[in-house]
């Protein structure tokens, strides 16, 4: 097949050079062929010359012979050479299978299996060199029950590489794992052995060097993802699957495949893993499971604009691996011949076994087959693992040409059949029924239809708003699907919002929302597709201005109102740690970009749902205010592993005082409103961070700096992350003032100088602080040294007067800055809800000299930050009287949802006095007298500034 007239003069070129090198007509048209569809492919041929290519082609090496001399040289000493040596003959195998793939010498099913097999070569050779690289340091690990003299390392290859079908250019999922707990000969524990020869095996396949990389490496599929142990014991593992064991780790674990390691040893561990995926009765729960984590999947395709992704899009090929694992996973169980790790296989099962008919299981492998040839074509430009249809043109020229097509359009119409049935499929087997629509009101049809009213039910000023709407340019602009599909949502909004008597107002509400998605018609068909997510849009939007301005702002939300029962249900914190480690798990570990997106999605699409929670009344302030602090942590806790994780893999792990790589040995502490677990819609961070590295060590490397270095660069990555606007917003704006010493203070410090810090410089309103600080994410033993350390703090013995005056003054200089007297001059014609007297902040203060004063005698009411269980605390220690705790706790969740609902509801947390309920008075009034009671005068905030 010639090519087109876009790449013919490339071909030609090649083709020419190819002929002056000596090479005969068939080898020289084939790599002009794959030079032409692969510029990574026409790199490696200008590096290593024609001839060089051409021989490792037509003569190749057994891969694993090939390896198996080459790693006989490498010194135990110098892991450099094993590094180029692995790369080289990486992309020498890898220049072979482009060559006969763009030829069609070969199917998508043979080429994934070859490059499964040369992962497994390459991981057995890692392996080897990592275990005698240790074992000359450290010495030998002890015996296993499995018959080895010395245990070895158990690599776990997940996903497709597990079942033999990994891509041209792709990522390698792997688990790590040993026999048992024991110790090397120089007394280190098997754990720390097998850890140190976990990295190395991954230093000697994912770290990029001149010569390239060998296989990216992915181990977030391990027990507990990125905050958990690179190794674990078998039983450990058996451990956390039969005890903490996610639904989608039962799906990943469908395909797991040992690759070293004694046979008996992953003979056992196989066997013990096939009791977590596979229930011995018929198991319909895992289908929803399946259906929930689809949707997941079709929400990141929406937000991140992946309808061109041939993998995650609509039928694409996670559709086809969807449809075979809910067959698995449903009755694998009970039929073991399910019980096969590769997609193709088990569609030849279904068929075999009567699950499919024949006709159905040959259509989609034929698609299946399609498309995964097409993966690998889109990886082979540039040898990247992506699933997108490129946007250039002669990107695509290349696809259409190394797939057999005309040109460009037959390409994308064969690829739109393909997916089309697919979908078709997956409908019928994963798919739940849509629910049912409102009955279409004939007088919202007829209004926005023709732009007529057309009975006196429909008010003229209403009509008036959606007809204004109907007549804006940027509607009329919209043409073809754009416009049918706006045409096809309007009615149906329109009849909910009138079904419910909130026309005018409701369309007033949603009307910069529709503005918003105008250029986004996949959100109309969203919408039309979804009447749920349409019924909950008109209830929510209109309630509150601020969900609405969310929708406006961030229109990527209104995926979350598609399921009702998970829209108005917060997760615990272990479900919500779960939910964003799955999505994060479909985004390429070095994908930094598309990470920080993923964190921005979840954040807001969390918080939405707390905000519906509370506009619908379904639960009260504290368990909002909890799941707020929880979605923070989680956030936290996961933008530390991507900053940790990125920073070790430029200057490797920094050191501990005892000589041993730092685990992570950071913490990140909360102060403020997240501290205290009273983070609010819009609330900032107040965060301390710590550190326990040594003071005078260094990094290992490979680019190495000091360990204060590694950690202050560590924090401000951090920062970055949360901090930084990306298309879907920001995280949270983060504030460090709080830090010893401020802003003149070090960004990231030592457990040790925070101590001595608070210990000899701190002022009485750092200790104040400290009452509210709590440790959100980082290392559990910087976490429990940190606590000992603040309850040591805040339990000091202290003056009372001394710190009744401290307090008080505090108190005043931040009223002079904050109250409604200080901003506006008003004190006696509004109250400011935090700031004036008898508002939150003092409040606040009352409770943090209690606390202060009384901890020496009675450390329990240190315990906590959070305000609520402070109150308890003090009256459990007699310090408040039960009255007095129960007034306190009142006035403090009365002021608090004042806030909540000025935020929700767009009004101000400055309210007139002369509008004030009686309620809020009440409050006010007990709060004043409280502070009077307490600190012996009148609160700063009724003073005048001095």
């Amino acid at each position: 097949m010639t090519p087109p007239s876009t790449l013919d003069a490339s071909f030609q070129d090649r083709l020419e050079q190819a002929r002056t090198a000596g090479l005969e007509a068939d080898i020289a048209r084939r790599l002009a062929r794959t030079a032409v569809c692969s510029p990574w492919f026409d790199e490696l041929l200008c590096v290593c010359g024609m001839t060089e290519v051409a021989r490792w082609v037509t003569d190749p090496q057994p891969p694993d012979a090939d390896l198996e001399a080459l790693s006989a040289h490498w010194p135990l000493d110098d892991l450099d050479p094993a590094k180029a040596d692995l790369r080289n003959w990486r992309n020498r195998q890898m220049a072979r299978l482009m060559v006969e793939d763009a030829n069609g010498q070969s199917t998508a099913r043979k080429t994934a299996r070859a490059v499964s097999d040369l992962a497994d070569i390459a991981i057995r050779c890692a392996v080897t060199y990592a275990e005698a690289h240790w074992t000359e340091q450290w010495g030998a690990p002890g015996p296993s029950q499995f018959g080895e003299q010395h245990q070895s390392l158990v690599v776990l290859a997940m996903g497709k590489h597990g079942a033999r079908e990994l891509n041209l250019s792709s990522d390698i999922d792997l688990i790590f794992a040993f026999p048992s707990q024991g110790e090397v000969s120089n007394g280190r524990s098997h754990e720390e052995f097998f850890t140190r020869v976990g990295r190395t095996v991954i230093q000697l396949l994912d770290t990029r060097t001149p010569e390239g990389f060998v296989f990216r490496v992915d181990m977030r599929l391990r027990p507990w993802g990125q905050s958990g142990a690179l190794v674990s014991n078998f039983a450990a593992m058996h451990h956390y699957y039969t005890h903490q064991g996610r639904e989608w780790e039962r799906f990943a674990m469908v395909k797991a495949r040992p690759v070293t390691g004694a046979p008996a040893a992953q003979a056992e561990l196989e066997q013990d893993l096939k009791a977590f995926v596979y229930r011995r009765y018929v198991d319909f729960h895992a289908l929803g499971a399946l259906r929930r984590l689809k949707s997941m999947i079709q929400k990141e395709v929406r937000r991140q604009q992946l309808e061109d992704n041939i993998k995650l899009g609509q039928g694409g090929i996670r559709e086809v691996e969807f449809i075979a694992q809910a067959f698995q996973l449903i009755r694998g169980g009970q039929d073991i011949a399910l019980q096969e790790r590769g997609t193709w296989p088990v569609l030849s099962m279904l068929a075999d076994e009567g699950y499919l008919p024949p006709d159905v299981s040959r259509e989609l492998t034929e698609a299946y087959g399609f498309l995964r040839d097409l993966e690998h074509r889109i990886q082979a430009l540039r040898d990247e693992q992506t699933q997108r249809l490129p946007g250039d043109d002669t990107d695509r020229a290349r696809l259409a040409w190394s797939m057999g097509c005309d040109s460009v359009e037959a390409l994308l119409a064969q690829l739109s059949h393909y997916r089309e049935r697919i979908h078709h499929h997956f409908q019928q087997v994963v798919a739940e029924d849509a629910e049912s629509a409102r009955a279409l009101n004939p007088d919202m049809v007829a209004l926005w239809r023709d732009g007529r009213v057309e009975s006196a039910d429909v008010d003229s000023r209403d009509a008036e708003a959606v007809l204004a709407f109907r007549n804006e340019a940027a509607v009329k602009r919209l043409q073809g699907q754009a416009r049918d599909n706006l045409d096809q949502v309007m009615p149906m909004l329109l009849t909910e919002l009138a079904g419910n008597d909130r026309l005018g107002s409701g369309f007033e509400a949603l009307r910069p929302i529709l503005e918003a998605i105008l250029r986004r018609s996949v959100y109309f068909v969203l919408l039309a597709e979804n009447p749920d997510a349409l019924r909950q849009l008109c209830r929510l939007a209109p309630a509150s201005p601020w969900i609405a301005n969310l929708f406006a702002q961030k229109p990527y939300l209104l995926d979350e109102l598609s399921d009702p029962d998970s829209l108005y249900r917060l997760p615990q914190r272990g479900e919500l740690t779960d939910d964003l480690h799955q999505t994060l798990l479909r985004v390429p570990a070095d994908d930094l970009e598309q990470q920080m997106e993923v964190l921005r999605h979840f954040r807001h699409g969390r918080v939405l749902r707390a905000a519906a929670c509370e506009v619908a009344a379904m639960l009260p302030l504290m368990k909002i205010s909890d799941y707020l602090a929880w979605v923070g942590e989680v956030v936290v806790e996961q933008a530390l592993a991507l900053a940790w994780q990125q920073m070790v893999d430029k200057h490797g792990r920094p050191s501990r005082d005892n000589g041993d790589w730092c685990e992570l040995d950071f913490g990140v502490v909360a102060y403020g409103k997240m501290g205290g677990l009273e983070l609010s819609y819009e609330s900032d961070l107040d965060l301390v961070f710590l550190h326990q590295a040594s003071a005078q060590g260094e990094t290992e490397g490979p680019k190495v700096i000091d360990n204060v270095v590694f950690m202050a660069r560590l924090g401000q990555r951090l920062i970055h992350l949360l901090s930084t606007a990306t298309p879907s917003g920001i995280l949270y704006e983060v504030d460090t003032r709080l830090r010893p010493s401020g802003n003149s203070g070090l960004l990231v410090t030592s457990l040790t100088a925070f101590e001595k810090y608070q210990n000899s410089k701190a002022w009485t309103w750092e200790h104040q602080a400290l009452v509210r600080a709590r440790f959100i994410a980082g290392d559990p033993e910087l976490q429990t040294s940190f606590n000992a350390v603040r309850q040591n703090i805040l339990q000091r013995p202290r003056d009372r007067a001394t710190l009744r005056e401290d307090v008080i003054q505090m108190r005043r200089k931040m009223v002079g800055h904050l109250s409604s007297q200080a901003q506006k001059g008003k004190a006696d014609e509004v109250f400011h809800i935090k700031q004036d007297p008898g508002g939150i902040v003092d409040l606040e203060f009352l409770v943090q000299y209690l606390v202060l004063a009384y901890a020496d005698d009675h450390p329990e009411v240190a315990r906590w930050s959070d305000n609520v269980r402070c109150i308890k605390a003090l009256r459990e220690a007699g310090v408040l009287t039960g009255e007095q705790a129960d007034q306190w706790l009142d006035a403090y969740l009365t002021l608090r949802e004042h806030t909540h609902h000025a935020v929700l509801s767009g009004t101000s947390t400055t309210v007139p006095v002369a509008q004030m309920t009686p309620e809020l008075a009440r409050v006010r009034e007990l709060i004043r007298a409280q502070w009077q009671h307490w600190l012996g005068a009148e609160s700063p905030a009724e003073q005048p500034p001095q």
